[in-house]
């Protein structure tokens, strides 16, 4: 099983990395183009803005590559915003791998944006990604930005409204809350995901 790490300039590749090492895996860290096609399993990650991530993956020629990648994605965080057709973010235009656009969160009384901390999950579907992790399990959260709840949408959070908190379309999915920092949660994801038949 290669699993790889787009180097898209993410903070959190190096959590990432390990929290994948936990579950005895060893990633490759690649902005290769041909090892990237090559691998079992893609994760994208970000900690950025996304038309910081969005710049470095067209000067690294990795747009199509990841558009028409064969082998499962997870976008993270804002990898996963970028799966998206667009995001406010900068006016930003994503990977358009999911249909929808990426908005601010919206503040409020007692909301604080970007939102960070721990939050529950809302499950409104079944499905592999999804398996062993209840509704109402906590995950971490870090963002300022957010896409909508719309037909990909396998579970939802709420801050302030409802957002998209884990989403899924074919062999396309995106976690906004950091799986790395999500404890329990977290670990089964990324174990879902690598196990979860393509």
């Amino acid at each position: 099983m290669r699993v790889v790490l787009v180097d898209a300039g993410g903070a959190n590749i190096g959590s990432l990395r390990q929290a994948l090492r936990r579950l005895g895996v060893e990633p490759e860290l690649s902005a290769d183009a041909a090892t990237i096609a090559g691998a079992d399993r893609v994760i994208l990650p970000g900690v950025s803005t996304a038309a910081v991530v969005m710049r470095r993956l067209r000067e690294l020629g990795l747009v199509e590559v990841l558009r028409g990648l064969q082998a499962p994605l997870l976008g993270v965080c804002v990898g996963m915003q970028l799966l998206f057709e667009h995001s406010e973010e900068g006016d930003t235009e994503g990977l358009g791998l999911l249909p929808g656009r990426v908005r601010r969160l919206a503040g409020g009384p007692g909301l604080r944006v970007p939102h960070m901390g721990w939050n529950r999950l809302r499950r409104l579907r079944d499905a592999p990604l999804l398996e062993g992790i209840g509704d109402g399990d906590f995950a971490y959260f870090v963002h300022g930005y957010a896409a909508p709840v719309g037909e990909h949408c396998l579970a939802a959070c709420d801050h302030g409204a409802p957002f998209a908190a884990l989403v899924q379309r074919g062999r396309v999915a995106g976690a906004q809350f950091h799986p790395e920092r999500s404890s329990a949660a977290g670990a089964r994801l990324l174990r879902n995901f690598i196990e979860v038949p393509a």
